[in-house]
């Protein structure tokens, strides 16, 4: 393992086939972490960056079989966060030190491209020094363009996994593997800082899969990546199915920076959500960016991909106080910045 592990570090890149060894392989991590957490500190120092959080809706015209959200799911709770109530988040949050706001929501047709643009272009104004990231699902090439024009800096779009039958497995036929890599080679081509990710051990992934999503990460060189357990949700098809493994994301963390060192990798929530300590490990296994919810707290609860999530019964003020704390007891420190790609 330490010759793929010396591989990755001087910058090669790794076949499927030595993905998958390194992947499927048990082996001690702590010295796999400790190089990750190495090669973020050279350089990202042990800044830890925040994202704000802001939820605009829980309604969503697609069926992903995984999703507490889906269209299908009656048991869902609904909203939609209006323009005001939106900047306020971010009125509140730019006041508790955020100087990057992140819109995210499920598909949603009521959020249409004049909308968002409108939004997006308000924010900018009021917030010039601060960064917009969108993390608003599959849309046509044109409305990325208007939006990135509007003012909006990065795109969230996790591809859940590089393997089209695995997709299928997670997705309703009317959803295509194509379109969603065609959507993230459309952002990249924009302009735009641009996030993929994954769920780990989410229904149907092997090792073969997972070294694909290594292999696309290595390849499209995205600015972020956001990777956390899979946490199955009550109303959904998967909801018998065992959450991701904390050791396993760990792992994966550390081999996403190895692979990608300039990379944004963010501590998620359903890390947290998983184990009490589950964002602290995981900057200490290479993540460096954190996202503390500034949704109103009476939506909180209703953004309910998954089962059990953290943090929704807390104030903004009060999240990002005990995230501080975390952020520096685990030896690394909160800072004010955008935050940007280096």
């Amino acid at each position: 393992m330490n010759e793929l592990i010396n591989k990755l570090e001087k910058n090669h890149k790794l076949s499927p086939q030595e993905w998958k060894r390194l992947i499927e392989r048990d082996f001690p991590l702590e010295d796999l972490f400790q190089k990750a957490n190495h090669v973020r500190h050279e350089i990202y120092g042990n800044d830890v960056y925040i994202r704000g959080l802001i939820e605009i809706s829980s309604y969503c015209k697609n069926d992903c079989y995984y999703c507490g959200i889906r269209c299908g799911n009656q048991n869902a709770e609904r909203y939609r966060l209006s323009k005001e109530q939106i900047l306020e988040c971010c009125e509140t949050g730019e006041a508790l030190g955020f100087r990057t706001f992140v819109l995210q929501g499920g598909e949603d047709p009521f959020f249409t491209r004049e909308r968002v643009t409108d939004i997006v272009s308000e924010i900018k104004k009021r917030y010039p020094e601060c960064a917009v990231t969108l993390s608003l699902g599959e849309r046509d090439f044109e409305t990325y363009r208007e939006w990135f024009e509007a003012g909006a800096d990065r795109y969230l779009l996790r591809h859940e996994t590089a393997d089209r039958k695995h997709y299928e497995k997670l997705h309703p036929p009317q959803m295509s593997f194509e379109h969603r890599m065609q959507c993230l080679r459309n952002l990249k081509k924009i302009g735009y800082q641009v996030g993929c990710g994954f769920m780990v051990e989410s229904p149907g992934q092997t090792t073969e899969t997972l070294a694909k999503d290594m292999q696309l990460i290595t390849e499209l060189r995205p600015e972020m990546v956001g990777i956390g357990p899979f946490i199955p949700h009550q109303d959904t098809k998967f909801k018998e199915e065992s959450p991701g493994s904390l050791e396993k994301t760990l792992k994966l963390l550390a081999l996403i920076r190895l692979a990608h060192p300039h990379v944004l990798l963010p501590a998620t929530t359903a890390l947290g959500t998983i184990h009490p300590q589950g964002r602290e490990l995981g900057l200490k296994a290479g993540a460096n960016v954190v996202m503390p919810n500034l949704s109103p707290k009476d939506v909180r609860k209703k953004y309910s991909l998954y089962d059990n999530k953290i943090c929704t019964g807390e104030e903004a003020a009060e999240c990002i106080r005990c995230l501080k704390l975390r952020v520096e007891n685990a030896g690394y420190k909160i800072v004010e910045d955008r935050g940007d790609y280096k």
